[in-house]
């Protein structure tokens, strides 16, 4: 069986596991560049060409190289799976640690910075999305009109997986929806993508073009860190929190959790030299 007809297999597997477009095409894409900058089948790859190519990139962080690793490890056990290959390379090769990655979300002044910058309305749309429900930009992206009951007061999110959730809805996002189409996609592709909505990356890209315009720090996800930052730190459930961010497991949610810069800073101001003394 050659190369190709093997990647295109587990493609077609992964389309099956209903795997999202952008896991499967990340994997593929992944895979190719192993194949292309190895020279070599990666059906046959040996734990010294893994161990090599992950060498030629020095440039990678540490959730890259995590990723990739990741990937390579599910197309070696897929083909163990179909009887394609007896051995597995990336046992050889070890495990690499996931990183611990922190929220990081958007300072409130700089919010407040960007919502009083000028932009297109659907600019702004896709920025409160992000902020009053938490929406990831695939999510944004593929936004229909059908999700949003203003009757029940909720909207409907499809996540991860293709897992709905229904979430209440917010007051600002209830008036945000009059303006905007009450069936079909909320943000269609242009000539792209005829029918189509737009693409993960260009949500990603339009907002982070909003945050250089405002000339403040900050990125599309970083709005979601501080939707569930900031409704911890308002007092709201961790379980509560979890179940609003579509978190499969609590432990992503209390990874929310962190003390704050602004209580971290009111202990400090507390500190008194002359306290032993008294």
């Amino acid at each position: 069986m050659s190369t190709n007809a093997t990647i295109d297999q587990w493609e077609i597997f992964q389309h099956g596991q209903r795997r999202s477009e952008l896991t499967t095409s990340e994997r593929i894409r992944v895979l190719r560049q192993f194949e292309r900058e190895a020279q070599l089948d990666p059906t046959f790859a040996q734990p010294l060409d893994i161990v090599r190519w992950y060498a030629s990139h020095p440039e990678w962080s540490r959730s890259t190289h995590y990723c990739y690793h990741s990937y390579l490890s599910t197309w070696f056990k897929w083909l163990q799976v179909q009887d394609i290959r007896v051995d597995n390379p990336m046992l050889k090769v070890g495990t690499v640690r996931q990183p611990k990655r922190k929220p990081r979300p958007v300072a409130d002044a700089h919010l407040i910075e960007l919502l009083k910058t000028n932009m297109h309305h659907r600019t702004r749309v896709m920025i409160l999305l992000a902020t009053l429900a938490g929406l990831r930009c695939i999510e944004i992206a593929a936004f229909r009109g059908e999700s949003i009951d203003i009757a029940r007061g909720r909207m409907l999110i499809l996540g991860k997986g293709g897992d709905e959730k229904w979430v209440p809805l917010h007051p600002v996002l209830a008036a945000t929806a009059e303006t905007m189409p009450q069936r079909g996609w909320w943000f269609p592709s242009n000539k792209t993508r005829p029918g189509q909505h737009v693409t993960r990356k260009s949500v990603s890209q339009i907002v982070g073009d909003a945050f250089r315009r405002a000339n403040v720090p900050g990125s599309a996800h970083p709005l979601r860190h501080w939707y569930g930052t900031t409704l911890l730190e308002d007092g709201a459930d961790v379980r509560v929190v979890q179940e609003l961010m579509r978190h499969g497991s609590i432990t992503s949610t209390q990874g929310y959790t962190g003390v704050s810069d602004v209580r971290m800073r009111a202990a400090i101001d507390k500190l008194d030299l002359f306290r032993a003394v008294a």
